[in-house]
């Protein structure tokens, strides 16, 4: 029989798959693997949250991400899929980030109350002007590259055209590559098989 996949990366199914109750354990350790570049990993437990951000005041801009997630040492995950040029997503990125950074600030709150956020993007359109698949931000200063003013920002952006378009998947030992190759409308489902029995959690 002919056989055609849907795009796992469609916001309805990435939701059904990623982001409702039960789906604990996928998302984390989809999280586990993201966050192995920048040290992040070895998250124990996640918690799924209410993907909608609510204007603040009248007139205001709300939003909906893809996925809302707090990791167990407190901080909050936004991660957002984009499978069309948009524009501007290093903005979009920017305004998710900043309304989970602030949601729950009240008047008399301290500051060492706001969480630390990350933001994961999967874009599947060519939106940083680099090659690696994998790109990851904070807040360095100018100068002295080593030097990071706070951690509390991180931005993750994970291009699907230059995975694609890499020439050698190590489906074998590269666990990130696996779940971008899960997440490739274009894989055969003979290699779908494949990495879904090496991998429990896909």
């Amino acid at each position: 029989m002919n056989e055609t996949r849907l795009n796992p990366l469609n916001d309805f199914l990435f939701m059904k798959y990623m982001g409702e109750e039960g789906d604990e354990e996928q998302l984390l350790a989809f999280l586990n693997v993201v966050l192995h570049k920048t040290g992040n990993d070895g998250i124990v437990s996640v918690k799924i949250l209410d993907t909608r951000l609510s204007a603040d005041i009248v007139g205001d801009k709300s939003g909906i991400m893809d996925i809302r997630a707090e990791m167990d040492n407190g901080t909050r995950v936004n991660i957002e899929v984009q499978l069309r040029a948009v524009g501007n997503m290093d903005k979009r990125s920017l305004f998710y980030w900043s309304r989970e950074y602030g949601k729950n600030m009240q008047a008399g709150d301290i500051y060492d109350d706001l969480p630390r956020v990350i933001t994961i993007n999967i874009v599947d359109t060519e939106f940083l002007p680099i090659d690696r698949v994998h790109a990851s931000f904070h807040l360095w200063e100018d100068d002295d590259k080593d030097y990071m003013l706070t951690d509390i920002m991180e931005i993750h952006f994970i291009d699907m055209v230059k995975f694609r378009r890499l020439k050698e998947k190590d489906i074998e030992h590269n666990l990130l590559h696996r779940w971008l190759t899960f997440f490739d409308k274009t894989a055969s489902n003979q290699t779908i098989q494949k990495i879904i029995e090496m991998d429990t959690s896909i």
